[in-house]
C-alpha cells in the first residue's frame, strides 16, 4: 500500500515525533494533508519546513478526543488514512493524572469509531513502551506483559486495548506501532522535557546535570527519523494489520552512558554531574524486541550513534 494520493490526517502533527513524520508524509506524495493539534506540547514553527514544501498543508487546532468534531474534520477532508500521534505526555499524568487518562484513552476511542462507521480507511495507532513498564524480561517483545507503572502508561495500554478490541469485533483496519524512547530534532525542551534536551540546557546555562536515582536505568532509544520511516512502513504493509509492532533499537543505554556521551560529544566531558531522589513512576530498565520489525517491515535502527547525536545536539545550540 502507498501514500500517493491519498487523504492522510496526522494527530499531534506539530508535535515532536509528529512534526517529522509530516515531513516524510509529503515526501510521499499525498493528495491532501492535515494536521489537527491541541497545541499543550506542538508548536507552529515545528511545521515550518512542512509549510514551504507542501503549501497545502492544512493546520486544524482541535482536540481530536472529540469525536463530533473530527467526523466533521474528517468528512470535509475526505480522510482515508489517520496516523494518531496526538497525547498528553507522561510528566503531565504525574500532576494531572485523571485528565490524562481520560484524554489518551478517548483520542483512540475517536479514531476507532471513526473507522468502525467508515469515516476512515486505516487506522495507524501511535502507543509507546511505557505501557511496558519495567522490563520483566529482555528483550521486551509485543508480547511482554503491559504492566504500567504511571497513569499515562496504564492510559496508553488501555488505548491500545481499545484499539485491538475494534479490531477484533468490528475488524476495522488498523495497527498499532509501540516506539520506545525517542530523540532527535524538536523534542519539546521547555516543560515535560526529555533527557537530552535537558543535558544540553544545563550545559549551556553551566548548571550541573541533574540524573534521576543512581542513573543505571536503562533506555532504548531510537532517533525520530527512523522512527517515522517504521511507522511509514507500517502502514504500507498490510498483513501487520490487527498488530503491534515495537519501533527500537534493540540495544540498551544507561541514563548514566548517555549523559557521559553527551557530555563527551559536547565537548564538556568534566561537566559536574549529580544525582537526586528517583523520579516516582521511572521504570527501571528497557530493551525492545524488535525481531517482529525486522522480520516482517525489514526494518534495523542504529539507537544512538554519534552522527545522530551531534545533529540533535546542535539542532538546541542553534535554537
Amino acid at each position: 500500500m502507498k501514500l500517493a494520493g491519498k487523504n492522510v490526517l496526522v494527530t499531534g502533527g506539530a508535535g515532536f515525533i509528529g512534526s517529522h513524520l509530516i515531513d516524510r508524509l509529503i515526501q510521499e506524495n499525498p493528495a491532501n494533508l492535515v494536521v489537527v493539534d491541541n497545541f499543550f506540547l506542538g508548536r507552529e514553527e515545528n511545521l515550518r519546513p512542512a509549510r514551504q514544501s507542501f503549501p497545502g498543508l492544512k493546520i486544524i487546532r482541535m482536540d481530536s478526543a472529540d469525536l463530533a468534531a473530527m467526523r466533521t474534520v474528517v468528512q470535509d477532508e475526505k480522510i482515508e488514512v489517520v496516523f494518531d500521534l496526538a497525547v498528553i505526555p507522561l510528566p503531565t499524568s504525574l500532576i494531572y493524572p485523571a485528565w490524562v487518562v481520560q484524554s489518551n484513552v478517548a483520542m483512540a476511542t475517536t479514531f476507532c469509531e471513526l473507522a468502525r462507521t467508515g469515516d476512515i480507511k486505516t487506522l495507524v495507532h501511535c502507543s509507546s513502551s511505557e505501557g511496558y513498564g519495567t522490563a520483566q524480561y529482555v528483550p521486551m517483545d509485543e508480547k511482554h506483559p503491559l504492566a504500567a507503572i504511571t497513569p499515562y502508561a496504564a492510559s496508553k495500554a488501555a488505548a491500545d486495548q481499545v484499539v485491538l478490541s475494534y479490531c477484533k469485533t468490528f475488524n476495522i483496519d488498523a495497527v498499532i506501532v509501540r516506539p520506545f524512547n525517542q530523540f532527535g530534532p524538536r523534542q519539546n525542551d521547555d516543560a515535560y522535557a526529555g533527557i537530552i534536551p535537558i543535558v544540553v540546557r544545563k550545559v549551556q546555562a553551566g548548571k550541573p546535570m541533574e540524573i534521576y536515582g543512581d542513573g543505571d536505568q536503562t533506555r532504548d532509544y531510537i532517533f525520530v527519523r527512523d522512527t517515522v520511516s517504521g511507522i511509514i512502513s507500517v502502514y504500507e504493509h498490510e498483513n501487520v494489520r490487527h498488530q503491534v509492532l515495537n519501533l527500537g533499537s534493540g540495544r540498551e543505554i544507561s541514563v548514566n552512558d548517555l549523559v557521559k556521551t553527551m557530555l563527551e560529544v559536547m565537548g564538556v566531558p568534566d561537566h559536574p554531574v549529580i544525582h537526586t531522589a528517583p523520579r516516582p513512576g521511572d521504570v527501571r530498565r528497557h530493551l525492545a524486541g524488535i525481531d517482529l520489525a525486522r522480520e516482517l517491515l525489514g526494518i534495523n535502527p542504529p539507537g544512538v550513534t554519534h552522527e545522530n547525536l551531534k545533529e540533535t545536539i546542535d539542532w538546541y545550540l542553534q535554537k
